[in-house]
């Protein structure tokens, strides 16, 4: 069953933590060389972790709960990878190192939006196989 909706959103969202994190950058520094996601290594666990997570859940099609609750702990993980860049823009603040941010920062959102498309395709599933299951 990997050809469902919700594959094709977790696929997006493994996208955006894995692929495009890469190529955009998260900020530039003061002498505005562009500060990328290797340079930052808990960022980089963080993106690569939820990326894995997000393949993961693609293949545990079968167990839907477990799918379901995956994908909320992959969200949870992408919450905090967006606290964690919201705080270094903040505390970084006032040209000390962090002079212009970059649309990196932003990746952990839209990868969110897809987790909450994915996970509201897996509990449709769930309720219609649990509607079908009281017919019988």
């Amino acid at each position: 069953m990997l050809q469902r909706i919700q594959t094709v959103y977790l696929l997006i969202a493994a996208l955006f933590n894995a692929g495009f994190i890469f190529i955009f950058e998260l900020w530039n520094d003061l002498a505005g060389n562009p500060v990328y996601i290797e340079d930052v290594y808990s960022a980089l666990g963080l993106t690569l972790f939820s990326a894995l997570l997000s393949i993961i859940t693609i293949f545990l099609f079968k167990n839907r709960k477990l799918q379901f609750v995956l994908g909320r702990v992959n969200i949870l993980l992408n919450l905090i990878l967006l606290g964690l860049f919201v705080y270094w823009s903040l505390t970084v603040s006032g040209e000390t190192s962090v002079s212009e941010k970059g649309i990196g920062m932003l990746t952990p959102v839209f990868s969110i939006v897809f987790l909450v498309l994915a996970n509201k395709a897996i509990k449709k599933d769930e309720d219609l196989v649990k509607s079908v299951d009281r017919l019988r």
